[in-house]
């Protein structure tokens, strides 16, 4: 695959009776032939599942509703082409396609080509998106709530690292439910601190896999008066803490303010040198400001994650449009990036 120059990408994502409102995190990286496209298909089974009622989203509602030639062009118009073809899928090892059946999660992954460069090889890179949900109901004590969900993340983790993912991305504010449309401050008891308890969870599942993992949490800056951010912590391939990034836009649409639980982010644009890659993190709400995918660029980024939690009604429409202004930012990669994406059954 390395000599085709491919960019591809793994994703996983879950779903379930007690699901979590939330989109994926969605990484931009783009280069003079590739492109980003968010194509949901069930890469287990080989198709979506016969029924309707599985159709959480547009594109996946079109593919069950619409014969094949049809669909092809409609995800054209919506997604767009990868190098003039419409985006690869990605063969998985058979062992991954059953640790998705058994723990029951949706496994996904597509190929993203780049031009071919004459005087450096192309460079492979695989990228793992998580998409997770609630495990226990939001009435159970937080701290089982959390850990439940670390143990089912844990579990993502390892298909991912058997996967051969480099870099991982999980959602925005991974360890609670999404509880930010509910203006009840007491969601805000799920906030650590920046080396807390899923943290050092993490840098050992970095250090396990070989794998850079970036963690999007609520963090309570002890050193500043307790005060509350919408963090993205960077976590290097041998378990170190590279840095971390701060949300800098917080959503005040309607009663739908954010800002009762954290505060602006004064990170500026970081961007962070892996071993596979200069990455940055535009959190959620960022994706909205094309000022944010510019300075990552001019920063250096490479490569530029979007972890978010949202209501797909509200933010999914935005996703096409949104692609192409990530696409038309001066960030750039080249080779081949394997981007993984998984959710629950």
């Amino acid at each position: 695959m390395g000599e085709n120059g491919e960019m591809s990408r793994l994703k996983t994502r879950e779903h379930g009776e007690m699901t979590r409102p939330g989109a994926a995190a969605a990484a931009s990286a783009s280069s003079s032939s590739s492109s980003d496209a968010l194509v949901k298909e069930n890469s287990v089974s080989g198709s979506i599942k016969d029924s309707p009622e599985t159709l959480d989203s547009l594109h996946r509602l079109l593919e069950f509703h619409l014969p094949a030639p049809v669909f092809e062009e409609v995800s054209r118009l919506l997604l767009g082409l990868n190098g003039g073809k419409v985006v690869a899928k990605f063969p998985l090892p058979e062992v991954v396609g059953g640790m998705a059946s058994t723990s029951k999660f949706d496994i996904q992954a597509y190929s993203f080509t780049a031009a071919k460069e004459e005087l450096r090889p192309p460079q492979l890179v695989r990228i793992g998106l998580i998409q997770n949900s609630i495990v226990l109901p939001t009435t159970d004590p937080l701290l089982d709530q959390k850990r439940a969900i670390m143990g089912r993340v844990g579990t993502i983790i390892d298909a991912a690292g058997v996967a051969g993912v480099n870099i991982l991305c999980l959602q925005e504010a991974w360890i609670m439910p999404f509880a930010f449309c509910t203006r009840e401050k007491s969601w805000c008891e799920f906030a650590e601190v920046i080396n807390g308890e899923s943290t050092k969870f993490l840098q050992e599942k970095a250090k396990k896999y070989n794998m850079v993992i970036i963690s999007p949490i609520l963090e309570r800056d002890e050193a500043h008066g307790s005060t509350i951010w919408n963090t993205a912590i960077v976590i290097g391939n041998n378990g170190n803490i590279l840095g971390k990034h701060r949300k800098n836009h917080i959503p005040r649409v309607g009663d739908f303010n954010e800002s009762t639980y954290y505060m602006e982010g004064n990170t500026g644009h970081p961007v962070f040198e892996t071993v596979y890659g200069k990455i940055a993190v535009n959190i959620c709400y960022g994706r909205h400001h094309p000022l944010n995918w510019q300075a990552f660029g001019l920063n250096g980024a490479e490569i530029v994650f979007n972890p978010s939690a949202t209501v797909g009604e509200l933010s999914e429409p935005m996703w096409p449009i949104e692609l192409l202004c990530w696409s038309n930012q001066p960030c750039w990669y080249r080779g081949l990036s394997q981007t993984l994406y998984i959710r629950r059954w």
